[in-house]
């Protein structure tokens, strides 16, 4: 260290050469003991020894460095030198990582798995080898889905008549212009659209109550508005009680994005497989001990799949019982314009004009499917009185809006008042015969149907062929229908029916000569068993 105001001792800074040679600056400790020797000999005596001392230093460890450079191994993966190897090296650890599958989430993986219900089987079975009458009768027949095919004609004609100038003309007051048909329209559907079907709903009623235009929100179908209903009316983890047997789309409609609970309220075949107030108490009763929240109570009317209408006495009794729980109602009236038998169809509408009953928690589902046979046209209708729900649905049906042209187009048919008119009366005629012919070649394979007035299905009962009295009997039996007889139905547990043997077939899907080719292949299974 220097004194104060003295400048730094100057030491003699190392040649090039010596630097070379310090131990640990690249490897020449070695060469400088072989040189320093050497060094002392050349520098004895003369200028010439200079000059040798001080270039033969740096020629021998020169010499030495390519004797090392060349000994040395080659790398054992030498690096490419094409183009994609240029850039960004990446570590050679990546290569051993192991090979794993990127995680979806758990409602995608419980929706993914669903596919392997004996219904979806069935369904797929009937796409890959559709029955035929001509092109494949040997195909497998589609008895589980819930199609009217059998006035699809009358839909046909009317169509074919009037599509090119409900679309492409315009109306009075041009509002079937393009602007009306390719631009943005209310995600809840059209004031006039709205109107529409508020009158096809009383006329579907034969007039017993008129439905409100602005207590309607319409939805790409009626799952979408069960849906939203549900959305509306619990909070993910909460529990609706279902009447069982219960339509099994109900599962995938109310768990699988609203992750609501469904609580089966069994009935029995011994009540008709009707609803009672002592039954709902027993299954909200079980869910309060289980910590359950129960919201609402969810149910058919008709029923599917037994076919059952609802008296007025039970719609009135299940409000009653909802009001005392502060519980919600939603009655799905899809099949109120699919009646046939000889009672009387009531609404869940007309019984809201009763005196004192609290019109807020009761909701209403209506579809366009099943009643005019076009489930592809996707058209669902939300009708209640909370505002509320209102609000909330029409934000929601933006995910589910139906698209401007099919509003505009049935805007022209339900407003064809005629044709309404006819249309329902002869559906309903030919749903009766159909169902009347089905029954009884039914019973002659002594195969008996629970009565139904409204509907699609048959609800029979199959126990008595089962080899077991059990689920897995009925599944047994289930299976052979589909494998050896290609018959495809839903059964009874896809529904939740608490008892075993019980099938739903849906006769809306045949034609009357499809009836006798049916019979022989349940003949032949119920041989077999």
């Amino acid at each position: 260290m220097t004194r104060h105001g003295e400048p730094p001792s100057e030491q003699p800074s190392a040649t090039a050469e010596e630097q070379a040679l310090i131990p640990g600056s690249g490897g020449g400790g070695a060469a400088m003991r072989l040189i320093v020797p050497l060094q002392g000999i050349v520098q004895g005596h003369g200028g010439g020894g200079l000059v040798l001392g001080s270039l033969l230093p740096c020629v021998l460890f020169y010499a030495f460095q390519m004797f090392l450079k060349r000994s040395r191994s080659p790398p054992l993966n030498p690096p490419a030198d094409g183009p994609e190897n240029r850039g960004v090296v990446r570590s050679s650890s990546r290569r051993r990582l192991p090979a794993r599958d990127a995680a979806v989430s758990a409602r995608a993986a419980l929706i993914a798995k669903s596919g392997d219900s004996a219904y979806a089987v069935g369904e797929k079975r009937c796409l890959e080898d559709p029955y035929h009458p001509f092109d494949n009768p040997d195909g497998v027949m589609q008895l589980g889905l819930a199609e009217n095919r059998l006035s699809l004609d009358l839909i046909d004609d009317w169509l074919s008549k009037n599509w090119k100038d409900t679309m492409l003309h315009q109306r009075q007051g041009g509002a079937l212009n393009i602007k009306g048909l390719a631009t943005y329209q209310p995600f809840d559907g059209s004031l006039e659209f709205k109107t529409a079907i508020a009158g096809l709903m009383g006329q579907v009623m034969q007039g017993s109550v008129s439905f409100d235009p602005s207590c309607i929100v319409l939805t790409s179908g009626a799952t979408p508005a069960i849906e939203i209903l549900s959305f509306c009316l619990a909070d993910t983890g909460n529990a609706f009680l279902v009447p069982s047997p219960y339509h099994p789309g109900y599962d995938r409609n109310i768990r699988w994005r609203a992750g609501i609970e469904l609580i089966p309220v069994p009935c029995r075949s011994t009540d008709n497989f009707n609803i009672s107030v002592a039954s709902l108490e027993r299954a909200y009763t079980q869910a309060k001990n289980r910590s359950v929240k129960v919201c609402g109570i969810l149910f058919s009317n008709p029923s599917n799949p037994v076919g059952n209408l609802l008296r007025t006495e039970t719609l009135l009794d299940i409000i009653d019982f909802a009001t005392e729980k502060n519980i919600h109602v939603i009655a799905d009236e899809t099949f109120a314009g699919s009646i046939h038998g000889n009672e009387e169809f009531v609404s869940m509408a007309e019984v809201l004009n009763t005196d004192g009953v609290d019109r807020t928690r009761v909701h209403i589902v209506y579809s366009l499917s099943k009643v005019f046979s076009i489930p592809g046209f996707r058209v669902g209708i939300v009708y209640s009185f909370n505002e509320c729900v209102l609000a909330a649905a029409s934000r929601l049906s933006r995910f589910s809006s139906i698209s401007a042209p099919i509003q505009h187009l049935l805007i022209s048919m339900l407003t064809d008042v005629k044709f309404i008119a006819d249309y329902l009366k002869m559906n309903r005629e030919r749903l009766r015969i159909m169902y009347a012919l089905l029954v009884s070649s039914l019973m002659e394979l002594g195969v008996q149907c629970v009565k139904s007035t409204g509907g699609f299905y048959c609800w029979m009962d199959m126990s008595k062929f089962m080899k077991s009295y059990s689920e897995k009997g009925e599944f047994e039996l289930w299976k052979v229908m589909l494998d050896s007889a290609k018959i495809h139905i839903t059964s009874g547990t896809t529904c939740h029916c608490i008892e075993p043997g019980w099938f739903r077939l849906c006769f809306t899907t045949l034609t009357r000569n499809d009836v006798p080719l049916l019979m022989e292949r349940l003949k032949g299974v119920i041989h077999r068993q």
